[in-house]
């Protein structure tokens, strides 16, 4: 029977689902859907270590903030790497999901996304970040399997599923039947790997320096694992390595998919992994479904075709397939009774005296 103060507490509480990502960190909200898209970023005062700023704000002073201001990210391969620093953002993020709601109590239950092949240290230290920053109860769950629930798939019937989620730090495989997970692989090759390989590219190719954020926009305009229909071309500004001037050098598609071919190499070859050890009864059934690829990396142009053309099996894309994992995480507090069996088995934690 529920106490007085729990009769309140779930009346009341918000319910947030989290996708704690390496590049971007998602805020779903129940009855709201998602309500935060940001990246994570933190900007800090370098004496103090401040946090003056955080999500797009920081991400527009990477690379170009001044002596006194130190702009991180907090999260490395989809872990934390720095503890206090994602306690500070997600605290943040937080607080502004309650200014877009009407609910009076500051402690919402949190569902946070990890990824599959974490630590037990690195869990914990998930775990304690989003109790520290305001939490009343957390829970986790392994980003492929929020990642299927945010898809619709049907990770809780007999015949099997399978889901791709390629995020900025970590590529998650995983297979799914009987609401478990019956293959799983998980990498930490993604999107900021095939940033750096573009970086390395442009160095030794045309002696051009560029940072991650220009690699990045190099790879969202004309990246691709699979040859396009039509080719394209980009000019991409940087420091000339021989004279240490501004330079600008136009690099096709077809340059940066040979640029990136090993990071997709690498991605392609774990799905095959994946795939040789699956029981065949459930491959037939992967065949008739297909295989759904979800995360923010998963965009990249001619992944699926890559993906279908390599494996035999038809590849797609989910419908917003960034924001499947914090889509997941929040459903799983909507329909708790059913899908708790799917959390990570670590004690809840509560902020309740």
């Amino acid at each position: 029977m529920l106490s007085p103060l729990d009769f309140v507490f779930g009346l009341f509480s918000l319910d947030i689902g989290i996708d704690l990502g390496t590049a971007y960190t998602l805020v779903s909200v129940r009855g709201k859907g998602i309500v935060i898209n940001e990246p994570s970023f933190v900007a800090l005062e370098r004496k103090t270590r401040r946090p003056i700023e955080v999500g797009a704000r920081a991400k527009e002073m990477w690379s170009k903030n001044p002596k006194d201001v130190l702009v991180v990210r907090p999260l490395r391969d989809g872990v934390i790497s720095e503890f206090e620093v994602t306690e500070a953002m997600l605290h943040h993020l937080i607080a502004k999901a309650h200014e877009q709601t009407w609910v009076p109590i500051p402690r919402p239950r949190v569902v946070v996304g990890i990824p599959s092949g974490v630590t037990e240290v690195e869990k914990r230290a998930v775990f304690d970040a989003a109790i520290s920053a305001g939490a009343r109860e957390a829970y986790l769950i392994e980003e492929p399997v929020a990642a299927a629930i945010g898809a619709g798939l049907p990770v809780q019937e007999t015949r099997g599923s399978m889901v791709i989620d390629i995020g900025g730090g970590t590529t998650e495989v995983a297979i799914f039947s009987l609401g478990g997970i019956v293959i799983s692989r998980s990498i930490r090759v993604a999107g900021d790997e095939i940033d750096e390989d573009i970086v390395q590219y442009m160095r030794s190719k045309h002696n051009l320096l560029i940072g991650e954020p220009t690699a990045e926009k190099v790879k969202i305009e004309i990246g691709s694992a699979y040859p396009l229909p039509q080719e394209r071309t980009m000019m991409v500004k940087g420091r000339n390595l021989v004279t240490g001037l501004p330079a600008a050098v136009e690099v096709s598609s077809i340059e940066i998919r040979e640029a990136i071919a090993g990071s997709v190499d690498i991605i392609v070859d774990t799905v095959k992994d994946a795939l040789d050890d699956t029981p065949p009864e459930l491959v037939a059934d992967l065949m008739e479904s297909g295989i759904c690829m979800a995360g923010g990396t998963s965009q990249l142009k001619g992944l699926t075709d890559r993906m279908t053309d390599e494996l035999n099996i038809r590849a797609w894309l989910a419908d917003d397939p960034m924001t499947c994992v914090a889509r997941g995480a929040g459903r799983v507090l909507e329909d708790y009774n059913n899908l708790r069996r799917l959390l990570v088995g670590l004690e809840r934690g509560s902020t309740r005296h």
